[in-house]
């Protein structure tokens, strides 16, 4: 088993997180939809249960070809951060070189990474890579449909960059999402905040009708479709209602601070 797994890891430590002011604290989910976010859990894992049981065949060979095509162990593990901020250990197929971070540190992949391994770049564009996360659901880390999770060192400058970025952790985090059924992989500060504001629309919008939506885009995706098409095929906002989503709650917020602030200083 080391093999596959690697060396032995440490548990990921707490992380220290801007928590959500009280600007933004006013945006947590209630009602229905705070209701669906709860249920959803349930599903979650029944759903993640089955498709490990399905996909396990695929998971093991594609767990055999990294071993032979690479050195290094089959799956890996990386620190992100979840509901709350709380840090837990996201689990993949290796698609990069064994210890590519050695001496680069922590830095985004970009288009054409020299540090993915020709079969890494396979799993990546159909997605294999993700399976093992199924294995983060049953353990309650991870949704199958939520905001990207991102990686610790990246946060704090991504938090004071990006208006309500903590908001975004106020879910679980997703295996996929409405920003992954529509954007390309960010590379930049631009892609993040666009993100950002996607991952923002689908947490005042969680609903089963959203998540079918997003679930049958991804599997759209993996075959090839383009964001557009899927977009007018499954009825997904667009850029604009997105943005025009992502503006009303940065005004509101703003709003809740101003409000804030004057009962502080009476």
């Amino acid at each position: 088993m080391a093999t596959l797994l690697g060396p032995a890891q440490q548990e990921p430590a707490l992380v220290a997180l801007p928590a959500l002011g009280e600007q933004e604290a006013v945006l947590v989910p209630e009602g229905p939809r705070h209701l669906y976010l709860t249920l959803k859990l349930m599903l979650d894992l029944l759903l993640a249960a089955v498709l490990l049981v399905l996909t396990a065949p695929v998971l093991v060979l594609c767990a055999v070809l990294v071993r032979l095509t690479s050195r290094g162990p089959a799956f890996y593990s990386q620190v992100r951060l979840g509901l709350g901020g709380r840090p837990y250990r996201i689990y993949k197929l290796r698609t990069m070189y064994h210890r590519c971070e050695l001496h680069s540190g922590a830095v985004w992949s970009q288009k054409g990474d020299p540090r993915v391994t020709p079969l890494g770049r396979f799993l990546r564009k159909t997605h294999l890579d993700e399976l093992p996360q199924l294995w983060n659901i049953l353990k309650g880390d991870m949704s199958l449909i939520g905001p990207r999770p991102e990686r610790p060192e990246f946060i704090p400058s991504l938090a004071k960059a990006v208006p309500l970025y903590a908001y975004r952790m106020t879910v679980r985090p997703g295996v996929t999402g409405l920003a992954q059924v529509q954007l390309p992989a960010d590379s930049d500060l631009a892609g993040v905040r666009a993100k950002v504001a996607h991952d923002l629309y689908y947490i005042e919008h969680a609903g089963a009708g959203m998540d079918l939506r997003i679930l049958a885009g991804t599997a759209l995706k993996v075959f090839g479709a383009s964001f557009a098409w899927i977009r007018r095929c499954f009825r997904l906002p667009g850029p604009g209602a997105v943005e025009q989503h992502y503006q009303k709650m940065q005004s509101t917020a703003a709003s809740a601070r101003e409000a804030a602030e004057l009962v502080g200083s009476s």
